[in-house]
């Protein structure tokens, strides 16, 4: 039997955290990992604002009090003056994870010229991994899923290719994945058998 995975999404927004408009971050995260993952999960989650002692303290407490195993915040990465998550989330966190970063900013290029304008960083703090994913739910599903040409073949990897192995590393559950989806990708090694 698997252990459950954890996961804290947290949507930072100071508009949706006021209720000024809905929150589309955490309901597309929901969905996604809905039909992503095949091991047992499940959630906390989190809106709060555009305020970097809020998302540092917010960050914190779903590593170390909540103990999620994967953290994905949704907003904040652009570079005018409110957005603070990649600051805050640099601030807590262990040791840097820059591939994540950089392979987001592959991803949405494929798209838009302004993708080299996000700031979005990946960490881990203590046995959590914490990635900063794009705001818009088209956004979240290409960066978390990668690109793919029109006969389906894989254009550009997503980055949850290679979450579930990261959290294998870092003393996470093993996660399985619904391949249509998203394939993860271990070493032969690591590969348990199916049960």
């Amino acid at each position: 039997m698997n252990e459950e995975l954890l996961i804290g999404l947290v949507s930072i927004s100071d508009r949706a955290s006021s209720g000024v408009y809905e929150d589309k971050g955490i309901p597309a995260l929901r969905e996604w990992f809905a039909g992503a993952l095949a091991s047992p999960w499940r959630l906390e989650t989190r809106l709060i604002p555009d305020e970097q002692a809020v998302i540092e303290q917010t960050l914190i407490e779903l590593c170390d009090v909540a103990g999620c195993h994967l953290v994905l915040t949704t907003g904040g990465t652009g570079p005018a003056p409110r957005d603070v998550t990649p600051e805050a989330t640099l601030a807590v966190a262990h040791k840097l994870m820059p591939g994540f970063g950089e392979q987001m900013r592959q991803i949405s290029l494929a798209f838009v010229p302004t993708a080299i304008l996000s700031r979005q960083v990946g960490v881990i703090r203590g046995k959590s991994l914490i990635l900063n994913l794009p705001g818009q739910p088209k956004s979240i599903r290409e960066t978390l899923e990668g690109v793919r040409n029109a006969d389906g073949s894989q254009r550009v990897p997503g980055i949850f290719a290679a979450v579930p192995y990261c959290l294998d590393l870092i003393g996470g559950p093993y996660v399985e994945t619904h391949e249509t989806v998203v394939k993860a990708f271990r070493p032969k090694s690591a590969v348990r058998p199916v049960s």
